[in-house]
């Protein structure tokens, strides 16, 4: 597991009204324990893509990077990480269109 640090969340433009909903472009900073595989000395961030629609509201995408060398990592999220940044885009996705 992880802990979220800082992050930043932006509306993702979409002139041509080709998207359903809005997207939003989220960039967690997180800490990892250093007994994880995820675990990297340079540090990591998750770029998350979170639509929300009328009804509904979730998350799209997501990838991993190293902080430093903004390398993408191919890693998978444990089903229980990937509910907890679902919700935390849930809860954030608001400051998104400040």
């Amino acid at each position: 597991m992880f802990t979220i640090t800082s992050y930043t969340v932006e509306l993702v433009k979409d002139p041509f009204k080709i998207l359903t909903g809005q997207r939003y472009e989220f960039l967690l900073d997180i800490e990892v324990e250093e007994d994880d595989d995820m675990y990297s000395e340079s540090g990591l961030y998750i770029r998350v893509i979170y639509n929300v629609e009328e009804d509904k509201s979730g998350l799209l995408k997501y990838e991993v990077y190293e902080k430093t060398t903004q390398l993408y990592l191919d890693f998978e999220l444990e089903d229980d990480e990937v509910v907890s940044v679902a919700a935390f885009c849930k809860e954030h996705v608001h400051e998104g269109n400040e």
